[in-house]
């Protein structure tokens, strides 16, 4: 029994969608999580509260923290390992 094909636009569709989800998403999706909630949260400070001092200020420390907890998971991690 063969398998059949997949017509061209199918696979060029998942391809393409397989590409993002690997660059967005890849290895660790926290941090994808992470940039949405970031992301997510400093809208509304900026639009629906008009905080754009804590919106300026929550933004770089929201990232760091993201990649710190990030870094720390990672570690934690490899040395179970």
């Amino acid at each position: 029994m063969t398998k059949a094909r997949a017509s061209l636009p199918v696979r060029l569709a998942k391809g393409f969608a397989m590409f993002w989800w690997d660059f967005l998403i890849g290895e660790t999706p926290e941090l994808f999580v992470a940039a949405l909630g970031i992301v997510g949260l400093v809208a509304l400070l900026r639009i629906v509260w008009q905080l754009n001092e804590w919106a300026l200020i929550a933004l770089p420390l929201l990232c760091v923290l993201a990649l710190a907890l990030s870094v720390y998971r990672a570690r934690t991690l490899l040395r179970k390992k």
